[in-house]
């Protein structure tokens, strides 16, 4: 098959271009001779490519010199740890907004770090809405409030910034990150599992406010310290080389494609387009989200009848419509609209969701 649209939740779809850039580079990268992964994080060529990938990243999101970037690895499930071990000491709180699977995940890995308070939780709802900010019950003496914005299982999506006051804001993005512009300075804290708008799996991207990085006061290996790693440039220890080179060529490839408010546009124009076609199937499809929370990257949906989850899943394939899948926890299908989908593959998606409604209805 030499097309496919790739609708997985992650790892996701890289650009076109940027696979194509990598490929041509594959074995000869910078006229060394060499791959990239076979290059010396300590030498010139490596340290100049990781210069150009921050500085590009800056621009993108104009992210202020009092914030540090870190690319870093572990996952962002590793950092669910990570950020209460850097940012609360010994007794202190932070608050948890729970509104899918990965904020509940979230809650749960820091509690042998912090002091977990729930401010806001879903569950109740079975995640179909988010939590008001009205009905967040926040501390003001807690270390940090942590959200997710958009959560991929339950295709929730935070369209707004909350205001949480002086306390420092921590946002796990590991599924929207720049699929839209971003005020950093409303944050203290910003990481984000690279494998769906920045590059391949292995990779973890993160915007810390430099005056945070000072909290880390408990006994901690180095490896697991933040200012550790911002002074060492992310590279403590031997980097992801090949997760942060094809991060870099993304960062270009957004650049090109108009910057950050270009793929706004993009993501809103492709997932309105989905879900008219989910809401016009006179509830052939169905989408159970509260309308003002659908997440733009992420679209859940179920068909009429279970029945036809096989038949659906395997035609579509067959179609060349890859991942379509629901996630176990949901069933039925989940199409993942991240930067790199592009709108001709949208539209190849709802044509198919039209025919096969006629042919099966």
């Amino acid at each position: 098959m030499s097309q496919v649209w790739n609708f997985s939740a992650g790892p996701a779809a890289l650009p076109r271009e940027v696979l194509e850039r990598a490929q041509r580079e594959l074995l000869d990268w910078d006229g060394s001779g060499m791959s990239v992964m076979e290059q010396s994080h300590r030498g010139k060529r490596f340290i100049a490519m990781a210069a150009r990938a921050e500085a590009d990243l800056r621009e993108l999101a104009a992210i202020p010199d009092d914030y540090a970037v870190l690319f870093l690895q572990g996952g962002a499930t590793q950092h669910f740890a990570q950020i209460p071990m850097n940012l609360a000491g010994e007794g202190d709180s932070a608050d948890y907004i729970v509104n899918g699977h990965w904020g509940a995940k979230a809650a749960s890995e820091a509690a042998p770090y912090v002091r977990v308070s729930v401010a806001a939780d879903s569950k109740a709802d079975d995640y179909r809405r988010l939590p008001a900010r009205a009905e967040w019950k926040l501390d003001p003496r807690a270390a940090y409030v942590h959200y997710t914005p958009n959560e991929t299982i339950h295709g929730v999506q935070y369209h707004e910034i909350p205001d949480v006051g002086g306390v420092p804001l921590v946002a796990d993005m590991s599924s929207d990150i720049l699929s839209m512009p971003l005020d950093v300075r409303r944050f203290g804290l910003i990481y984000a599992g690279a494998q769906k708008n920045i590059g391949p799996s292995g990779l973890v991207l993160m915007i810390v406010r430099r005056d945070l990085l000072a909290r880390a006061t408990r006994p901690m290996a180095k490896i697991f310290r933040y200012a550790e790693q911002a002074a060492n440039d992310s590279m403590l220890n031997t980097p992801n080389t090949w997760g942060w080179y094809l991060a870099g060529l993304t960062f270009q490839w957004l650049k090109a494609q108009g910057g950050l408010a270009a793929m706004a546009e993009r993501n809103r124009i492709k997932a309105e387009r989905l879900y008219a076609a989910i809401d016009g199937s006179g509830g052939y499809y169905r989408n159970a989200i509260d309308p003002a929370a659908r997440s733009r990257m992420n679209v859940p949906f179920t068909l009429h009848d279970s029945a036809l989850d096989a038949r659906f899943l395997a035609e579509s394939e067959a179609a060349g419509l890859i991942a379509l899948k629901g996630h176990k926890a949901l069933g039925g299908m989940r199409a993942s609209l991240y930067n790199a989908v592009p709108p001709e593959a949208v539209g190849a998606l709802t044509a198919f969701m039209r025919d096969f409604a006629a042919r099966h209805g």
